[in-house]
């Protein structure tokens, strides 16, 4: 019976994990309209369907309705991870034409510069993104619709590729793990490979556009003997295909490591996988950050008489990056009202101090104003925001001491006889060393 209970469950998770994948993706179909301009039309790629006929849209086009033919099944393990009440990804389509790639270390690929006949036709590019997943897709539609109750085309997902970290956050000084998946099926077994069954030779790069600049940090080729690009920083590439079926579909990994992340290191990461005439790209949004160490001073304590005011607070916000995003405030904890309330007084902030580690730090400022007696044993706080820390921040805090309303507790006089009753014994052998010296000293005189 157990068993039955476990193996209902099991079959239950997966149920609802199918159930929770989209269904039927709403996309925009891109066009050039001329004069600089593009055209966006709606579109959407239906990725699974029961035994049921397509849902009719009648607001599509024909050629816009997409029912994706998924071999690898790539989309559907793109969306496994993908949360369930996150909204749907952003989605674009567009004319693809299969061209031989550009770089000269990728001339292995493409001996002949002529595009084989298998791949003629027409070809669409998918991309969809979320804070979840960067996707791209080569489909090859068919060139008719299928004439279903609803007007739909049948389009394969030749080449996929995907990422389930697009917007990596990396604290300084630690290594960057960006992972890459892609998947591959020919239409055909001769546009496979014309040497041997098995995945055919690839190309991968990964490239970092930062401040308007663009640098080539890894370029590999598996499975061809040409030379390549030195990497660059110190970054290694995971390349390799997970499998070796005769005719596909294969899947492969493309995993990017670099090590010790600094901040001139953020930036936008381009992954590119080349096949054969065929590019499949997407993008990865890299941010180091480190969060900020706050210490307040003076602490624990800080007095001041009735009607005078208590001396300056300074906080010190040490070590954090980036120095955008950070905001310093002060909080009066208690007094009066019993409760947290903006601290009133003068305040201001340092210039920035910068680190060897691309960190920086500053120093916030409060002169609090005169305090009266109700303020006895408030807490002034410094609490920090900075978009490496959870939405509360980070605080310290000190507590207000109002001079002539806290007499000594018990705790104080028993710690005060304790002192003076070991300082009365350190007072009585002193006194006792300092007489058997006098002793000792004539009677080494008479024995000289």
């Amino acid at each position: 019976m157990k068993r039955v209970s476990l193996l209902l469950a099991v079959a239950l998770g997966l149920a609802t994990a199918v159930s929770a994948r989209p269904a039927v993706i709403e996309c925009w179909f891109v066009e050039d309209a001329g004069g600089g301009k593009l055209a966006k039309k709606p579109a959407a790629l239906l990725l699974r369907q029961g035994a049921e006929s397509p849902p009719p849209r009648p607001d599509l086009a024909p050629e816009r309705y997409l029912k994706v033919h998924d071999p690898a099944g790539t989309l559907q393990a793109a969306f496994r991870q993908y949360p369930r009440d996150a909204p749907a990804p952003r989605c674009e389509m567009s004319l693809y034409v299969p061209l031989p790639a550009s770089a000269k270390w990728l001339s292995g690929l493409t001996p002949e510069q002529s595009c084989p006949r298998a791949l003629d036709g027409t070809w669409l590019m998918v991309s969809m993104s979320s804070p979840f997943l960067s996707l791209s897709s080569l489909l090859r539609p068919q060139s008719e619709p299928q004439p279903e109750p609803a007007l739909i085309t049948m389009a394969t997902a030749v080449l996929t590729v995907f990422t389930h970290t697009p917007t990596p956050r990396i604290r300084i000084g630690q290594d960057a793990l960006l992972d890459l998946s892609f998947a591959y099926m020919p239409l055909t077994p001769k546009a496979a490979t014309s040497l041997a069954p098995g995945p055919p030779p690839f190309g991968l790069e990964w490239r970092r556009q930062h401040l308007g600049k663009g640098h080539l940090l890894l370029a590999v080729t598996p499975g061809l003997n040409g030379q390549v690009p030195a990497a660059r920083e110190g970054a290694v590439a995971f390349a390799a295909w997970d499998d070796d079926e005769p005719w596909g579909p294969w899947t492969g990994n493309g995993t990017f490591w670099l090590p010790a992340v600094k901040p001139s290191q953020e930036g936008t990461y381009l992954a590119t996988v080349h096949l054969p005439y065929l590019q499949g790209q997407i993008t990865l949004e890299l941010a180091v950050q480190k969060p900020p160490k706050v210490a307040l001073t003076p602490a624990p304590l800080v007095w001041a008489a009735p009607g005078e005011a208590p001396p300056e607070l300074l906080c010190l916000v040490s070590h954090f990056y980036p120095s955008q995003g950070l905001e310093v405030e002060w909080e009066l904890r208690g007094g009066p009202e019993g409760r947290f309330q903006k601290a009133e007084g003068q305040r201001w902030l340092s210039a920035l101090r910068h680190h060897s580690d691309g960190s920086v730090s500053l120093s916030a400022h409060l002169q609090p104003p005169p305090v009266t007696s109700e303020q006895h044993g408030a807490r002034y706080a410094c609490r920090v925001h900075h978009p490496s820390l959870p939405a509360l921040g980070r605080s310290a805090e000190v507590t207000l001491q109002v001079a002539g309303l806290s007499g000594p507790s018990l705790e104080d006089g028993i710690g005060l006889f304790l002192s003076a009753f070991l300082l009365l014994g350190l007072l009585k052998a002193l006194s006792w060393a300092a007489a058997y010296l006098a002793t000792q000293n004539p009677t080494e005189k008479k024995l000289e």
